[in-house]
Formats: structure tokens, C-alpha cells, sequence
């Protein structure tokens, strides 16, 4: 897979002999082709040399992926105009130009449009850029007919009405499956007695189920499969709960109630535009207006996404090679960017990193592989701690796939790709910039408060300067370490002028309607256990109550909140829950009705911010609610606000390029980070038990055994989508799908590690919680296993704790 291997394109005069004689025009425009690619590194100038044909493009993060698509794109619109004058004929087809999100494609534009129009002195059309979904909407809409979506006609479901759905498909398919759920009742064991029963009832309806419909239907609708798909697969295994029958069973119900109430999801858009596509004539259509598709984060593309954008880019008259993936067997002029390096969505969304895989093997043999490994964002110590990381991985989990059983664990977490810097004379301004400090710093603390300690001497120091010209972020890898990470930096930020912005902060803010909504459904129905449990699940979420089984708390409503002389004694952690909830209770019979959601933020010790949103809340529902005060309307209020999502949380700052703005210390997740950077990058909290972590069976759903039936479910899918010989059985599902995540898990500490550019600070205190949600319950813990071996590989970057001290004095 090495650049050695790539055949350069042909020329355009070999393509198109009638411009052999150029006139000044094209020669100007030659000239400026030339500037644009000469002003490119290597790997983007491969891409700036497409002209026909598939062509694969893998990027190492921080090579310029955007800017080397937006000036090829140029360059091929370009040509296409040439093309179009020198045969007299005025062209109707476009580049399309897919991206994963609203604000790549907005960037991306920009880009474009300034290389036609300042570069090459050309129109600023000839292209479109869409999300995936932006993209099948518009194919679908034109043909309404034939995608069968009448866009007047139907609703595009929300997330929350989603999750409403699915609680609902889970009781339609108990009521209409009794003896399988009997069956998953039981589990691997079970005596019989009622408060268990009751208490296994509650998981599965409200957890287990709800989870495996979720994770199903997501995957199967977006790789195209049917209920029925699953129904034959699952007879091909024995597992004594039919996880596949089972979970197509919830995927029918489901879809029954989205037909029924003329919702669509995003699936059914890309399913509509390639139903579209199957007509011979709307297929013509809609490729006669194409020359070529441009597809960029590639990695997170699924298969239904992958099959609508090789059927747009396959040939309708231009000359190109010939390509034939598993869908087309004509040519096609698609050029996908990406890096399977940076998959991170795949254990918990339907994107599968394994097509974007095949296609750069399939365009390998070809010899049209093109590498953009050349990145300038971080300095050079940065770089090659990365690809020690990958290397490191790949060979400890090169060992263990050797030794394991399994024949489904194929692929190791890395495709082998090192980053390197930049050439001398880069045009990338500061590219591979000079270390501050050692660059890289690898720490060892106490404690997690000795972290903290360590973490907020380094930041005084580097923001003591020049805080203008500094961006800087704490990376984390769960929003309970950011959020007890604020609380502990706060007033030492405070007292150093420091800004510190925690993005889960502004995500926690959004949430007020639903946790609103929550404990006011609790207080209407006290005794249902659905709202008992949803009340419990916001009270946990805010550090009000511990942690615990919420589900024998909520199986008997009665007996949590009032029990009797002959109930057992509640522990001190139920009885502290209980009280909490009654003072809801007392409050809904002793306040008037408009002051029940400012009561509840307080209840929930919201901070200011928080509290101004739910001010805006309560004023918004009172509105709403004018002339008919009660507590059936603001419920109905509240929902249609919640189910809308269109309540927007109260501001406090400017939302603009709010994650990297200088001056501020940004406490942020390794998830969220994807796509950003900053001079000087924080990993605390490096611990073997989260990264990579491992499966964890809740201890509420082990009656069903050591596995979870949503990720046995997704790596059978998975499997079966692969073409595998064979439908892994359940236990060979969950150390597959054990793999993954572990896999995953690498490749976000990867993606962590290469944001920062001038110095990367990484720790793993000798004591941390073994969960976040109880932080003040530290122990020994394990680093994760990558971070031993960078300090062995990098020993003049470990600081040691003398020396720490010293530095910060």
C-alpha cells in the first residue's frame, strides 16, 4: 500500500486530444492548475491528479485532508469547463462533494469556491456539497414517485420520539411473544420469587430490550436488511434466547408504528434514493448530472451510504477505468478520503470502518492507493509518540489474534500507516512546530487530586505569557471525569484569570427539558415504575443519589417510598433516594404549579447557567399553559418540547469556534475533540479500566448471562454482512465484539494523542475510582498497558515527581 505503487493519471491530453492545442485561456489555466498543485503536499497532490476512475485516498491526521480535496475539486471542475469549451458543448453534470457533517460541507465550500474564483478566475459553480443524507433527500425528493417519500406527508422522527417508539415497539412485541419472553425472564437461572421477577421485568423492558432494538435497527436498516434477513440469519444459530429472532421481531414493531404515523428516519432517506436509483431511467437521470463524486471521512460511511455513491459515480460516458466493487461492474469516478486510523463511531452507530478498508485494498491493486501521510500539525516528538502508539498496538494485539480461536478477530486496530512531518519548504504556516517544554510529557501522579495538582501547575505556567496567543484542552474519555475535573480546576482557573469552558457543561444544559420533564411525570405518577426509575435515572446523573440498582428500587414503587413495619429495612443509600423523592412529592402538593420547575432546579442544584435555562423553561411552558394551569397541561407542554427538540439552552458564551478558542482552557471529550486541535493537549486519567476498558455486563442483566444481547446481536449482524462462512454463536459474538471495542478504544487514545501540536502532557495516577460516578472511591489502578511502554520508549519525557514539584515552585 505504499505510494511506490501508485500509477500517476494520465495526462489530459491523452484524455482529451483536442486540447493539445491550447489557447491562451487554457494555458492560463494549465498555469494556474499547476501553481494550485505545486502549492500541494505529495499525498495531495496524487488527488490533485485524478481525472477518471476510483481512486483512494488514506490520510494520517493533520495532512491537510480538506484543503487537498477542495483544490482537487477545483482542479477537476476546472477540467470538466475546459473539457465542456473545447467540444462546444455546455456541460450539465457536477462533482458532487459528500461530507459527514452541515459544517465540513460549509467549510469545504468556502474552500472550493475561493480556488475557482481566486485561483483559476472560473464561476463558482460546476459542484454541489451535501451531507450523505443532504444528498438522498434531494435524489428522493425528485423522484417522489419512485422513493415512495412524500416529503408533504411525513415527519422526520427525533431522537427522543425515536427512543419513544422503541419503548413502545418493546411492549407491543412482549404482549405478542410470550413465551420468548418468559424464556429471557427466566435467564440462566431463576427461582421464581416475585420481587425477582418483578425486578428482571423492569431491566428488560426498560434496558436490555430497548438497548438490542436500538443497536439492531440502526444496523440493519442502515445496511439494508429486512426483519426477515434476521429471521434466517438467527436460524443459523442455537443460542437458547434467539437474540436475532428477538430483535427482529422489535425492528417489525417499530416499523410498523413508523409507517403507521408517517415518520421516516435518516435510513429511509438513503433507502429511498436507492430505491430511486433502481429505476433505469431516474438512475440515467440523476448520472447524467454527475462527472464524479468526492467523499470525505470516508472510514464512517455504512454500507447502504457506500452503495448510493457508487451507484451516482458510476460511468454515464466519461473514459475512466474500469472498477467492480460487489455493487457496479461499470466504471466509476469516485474519489473517497478518509482514515481507517481514525474510526471511532463504529462500536456505537452503524458506521463499520471494513468497507472503506476493502476499498483501499480493492484500488491497492489497481495501484491507485494514494497516501497522504505527510502532516504538519504537530511537533516532531507528537508524531512519533503516535506512531509508537500504533505500532506498539498492533504488534501486542498482533500476538493475542495468533493465539486466540477465533477466526472472525481478523483485522488488527491499525491499518500500518506512520505520519510523517512535513517537507522543508511546506506552505503550511509553523507546520511541525517548535515543542514547548519537552513536547511531550509523561507523568505518573499519586492520585487523581494529585493530577489535578500537577495538571493546573502546567497550565498556570503556559498560560502565564501570553493567554491570546494559547489554546489549550483537557481531553477526557468520559463526561463524569470532565465534569469532576471542572469542579477541581475551577477556582484554581479563577484565581489565574484562566477561562475554563467545559463542553459537557453546555450538553448537560440541553438536557433540562427532559430531566424537567422527568421528575414532574414522577410527582404526577408516583406509583408507575417507568417514571419511579426515569425520576431515580436524573437524580444519579446529577451526583444526588449514588449509584445503584434502580430497577429493584422502582419494581415496587409502594414499598421505596413508603415502606411498612413488615417491608426489610432500607440500606442508608435507599433510604436517602426515598427521601428525596417524597420531598418531590410533598413540594407537588404544597407549591403552586408555576413554581414547580424552578423548585426542581433548585432541587438539582443547578448552576447559573443551568438555572437561567430552566428559568427560560418554566417562562416558556406558563405561556404555553396560559388559562389552563394545571399539571396535565404543563406535562403536555413539556413533551411537545422535548419531543420537538426545539428548546434551545441559554448561552453564556460566544458559540463560535467555541472548543479552540484562544485564551481558554477547554475541558472536552476524546470523542468530541475528532477534527480539532490545540497548541497544548491535557490526557489525564490514562487507566487500563477505561482505555482500553472492557465489556461490562451491568450487574442488573447478568440473570441473562456474561454478555449483553446488543453487541451479541451487532457482531452477528456484522458477521453476517462480511460474508463470514458462518454466524458466530453468542460467545464467540461477545469476544468478537470485545475485539471491536478494544480496537476502538485504541484508536480514540490515538486520535486524542494527535490533536495537540506543541506539547502533549499524558497521565496515569498510581490511584483512581474504579467508577466516576463515585470518584472519592479510589484504588490501585492499572495504566492503560500503551502508556508503560512510551515511558520505556520515551525516557527523557517522564517527569518525574521531584521534579514536578520543583518546576511549579
Amino acid at each position: 500500500m505504499s505510494d511506490a505503487n501508485f500509477i500517476p493519471t494520465v495526462t489530459q491530453e491523452s484524455l482529451y486530444p483536442e486540447l493539445s492545442e491550447r489557447s491562451p485561456v487554457t494555458t492560463f489555466r494549465q498555469e494556474a492548475i499547476a501553481r494550485i498543485r505545486n502549492s500541494l503536499r505529495p499525498g495531495q497532490q496524487q488527488m490533485a491528479d485524478w481525472y477518471a476512475g476510483p481512486l483512494a485516498v488514506s490520510a494520517v491526521p493533520g495532512a491537510g485532508k480538506s484543503t487537498g480535496m477542495a483544490a482537487a475539486a477545483a482542479i477537476a471542475i476546472a477540467r470538466q469547463y475546459e473539457h465542456a469549451a473545447q467540444s462546444r458543448q455546455a456541460s450539465r453534470r457536477q462533482l458532487v462533494v459528500v461530507t459527514f457533517t452541515r459544517s465540513a460541507a460549509a467549510n469545504i465550500k468556502a474552500k472550493i469556491r475561493k480556488y475557482l474564483r481566486d485561483d483559476l478566475s472560473l464561476p463558482q459553480t460546476g459542484f454541489v456539497v451535501y451531507t450523505l443524507h443532504g444528498l438522498a433527500l434531494n435524489i428522493a425528493s425528485r423522484h417522489p414517485d419512485l422513493s415512495g417519500l412524500q416529503l408533504e406527508n411525513v415527519t422526520l422522527i427525533t431522537l427522543n420520539q425515536s427512543h419513544r417508539f422503541i419503548r413502545t415497539a418493546v411492549e407491543h412485541w412482549i404482549s405478542k411473544n410470550q413465551s420468548t419472553y418468559l424464556r429471557l425472564l427466566e435467564g440462566s437461572q431463576f427461582d421464581g420469587e416475585e420481587t425477582e421477577r418483578l425486578r428482571r421485568q423492569s431491566v428488560l423492558r426498560t434496558e436490555v430490550l430497548p438497548d438490542l432494538a436500538t443497536t439492531v435497527i440502526h444496523e440493519a436498516k442502515s445496511s439494508g436488511l429486512s426483519p426477515d434477513d434476521l429471521r434466517n440469519w438467527s436460524q443459523q444459530t442455537t443460542d437458547p434466547y434467539t437474540i436475532l429472532n428477538v430483535a427482529a421481531g422489535l425492528y417489525a414493531e417499530y416499523e410498523n408504528l413508523m409507517r403507521s404515523r408517517d415518520f421516516i428516519d435518516y435510513d429511509d432517506m438513503i433507502l429511498a434514493a436507492l430505491r430511486v436509483l433502481d429505476n433505469d431511467s431516474a438512475r440515467r437521470i440523476e448520472q447524467n448530472q454527475v462527472f464524479a463524486v468526492f467523499e470525505d471521512e470516508a472510514q464512517d460511511s455504512s454500507p447502504l451510504q457506500t452503495k448510493l455513491l457508487e451507484i451516482l459515480a458510476s460511468d454515464v460516458g466519461d473514459k475512466g477505468d474500469n472498477f467492480s466493487p460487489s455493487t457496479q461492474q461499470s466504471p466509476i469516478n469516485l474519489v473517497r478520503v478518509g482514515d481507517p486510523n481514525q474510526a471511532i463511531n463504529s462500536t456505537f452507530t452503524p458506521a463499520d470502518p471494513i468497507y472503506f478498508r476493502q476499498f483501499c485494498e480493492e484500488c491497492d491493486r489497481l495501484r491507485k492507493l494514494a497516501t497522504m501521510d505527510r502532516a504538519g500539525r504537530s511537533t516532531r516528538i507528537i508524531i512519533a509518540a503516535a506512531n509508537f502508539t500504533l505500532e506498539w498496538i498492533n504488534s501486542f494485539y498482533g500476538v493475542k489474534m495468533q493465539q486466540s480461536s477465533h477466526d472472525s478477530i481478523a483485522s488488527l486496530p491499525f491499518r500500518p500507516q506512520r505520519i510523517s512531518p512535513v517537507d522543508t519548504g511546506d506552505p503550511q504556516q509553523d507546520a511541525n512546530p517548535v515543542p514547548v517544554g519537552l513536547g511531550l510529557e509523561l507523568y505518573t501522579p499519586r492520585d487523581i487530586h494529585h493530577t489535578v495538582e500537577l495538571l493546573s501547575k502546567r497550565v498556570i505556567d503556559l498560560f502565564a505569557e501570553d493567554p491570546s496567543k494559547v489554546s489549550a484542552a483537557v481531553l477526557v474519555r468520559e463526561n463524569r471525569q470532565g465534569r469532576w475535573l471542572a469542579e477541581a480546576l475551577e477556582p484554581i482557573c479563577k484565581e489565574h484569570k484562566i477561562t475554563l469552558y467545559d463542553v459537557g457543561e453546555r450538553d448537560r444544559r440541553s438536557q433540562i427539558p427532559q430531566e424537567i420533564l422527568a421528575l414532574l411525570q414522577f410527582c404526577d405518577r408516583p406509583h408507575s415504575p417507568d417514571y419511579l426509575k426515569a425520576a431515580l435515572e436524573v437524580m444519579v446523573e446529577r451526583q444526588l443519589i449514588p449509584t445503584q440498582d434502580l430497577n429493584a428500587l422502582a419494581s415496587l414503587p409502594e414499598e421505596f417510598l413508603y415502606p411498612g413495619p413488615l417491608t426489610a429495612p432500607q440500606s442508608e443509600t435507599v433510604q436517602k433516594s426515598s427521601h428525596l423523592c417524597r420531598s418531590l412529592l410533598r413540594a407537588r402538593l404544597e407549591l403552586p404549579i408555576y413554581q414547580l420547575i424552578p423548585f426542581l432546579a433548585l432541587v438539582l442544584s443547578y448552576d447559573q447557567a443551568e438555572l437561567a435555562t430552566a428559568d427560560k423553561l418554566a417562562e416558556r411552558v406558563n405561556q404555553q399553559t396560559a388559562g389552563n394551569s394545571s399539571m396535565g397541561s404543563m406535562l403536555s407542554a413539556l413533551s411537545e418540547i422535548v419531543s420537538s427538540e426545539r428548546f434551545e439552552a441559554v448561552e453564556t458564551e460566544d458559540l463560535e469556534a467555541r472548543y479552540t478558542r484562544t485564551g481558554q482552557l477547554t475541558i472536552i471529550t476524546m470523542h468530541k475533540a475528532k477534527g480539532l486541535d490545540w497548541d497544548y493537549v491535557f490526557l489525564p486519567f490514562l487507566h487500563e479500566n477505561l482505555i482500553p476498558g472492557r465489556f461490562w455486563v451491568p450487574p442488573q442483566s447478568q440473570f441473562l448471562g456474561d454478555f449483553t444481547l446488543s453487541e451479541v446481536a451487532r457482531a452477528q449482524v456484522r458477521a453476517a454482512l462480511h460474508n463470514q462462512s458462518r454466524i458466530p454463536e453468542v460467545h464467540q459474538a461477545w469476544e468478537i465484539a470485545k475485539h471491536l471495542k478494544t480496537a476502538e478504544e485504541y484508536r480514540l487514545l490515538y486520535v486524542a494523542m494527535t490533536r495537540a501540536k506543541r506539547l502533549l502532557w499524558m497521565s496515569a495516577a498510581q490511584k483512581a475510582p474504579f467508577t466516576w460516578s463515585k470518584p472519592e472511591n479510589l484504588q490501585e489502578q492499572a495504566p492503560c498497558p500503551v502508556f508503560p511502554a512510551l515511558k520505556r520508549q520515551f525516557p527523557n519525557s517522564v517527569i518525574s515527581l521531584e521534579t514536578a514539584v520543583k518546576s511549579g515552585s
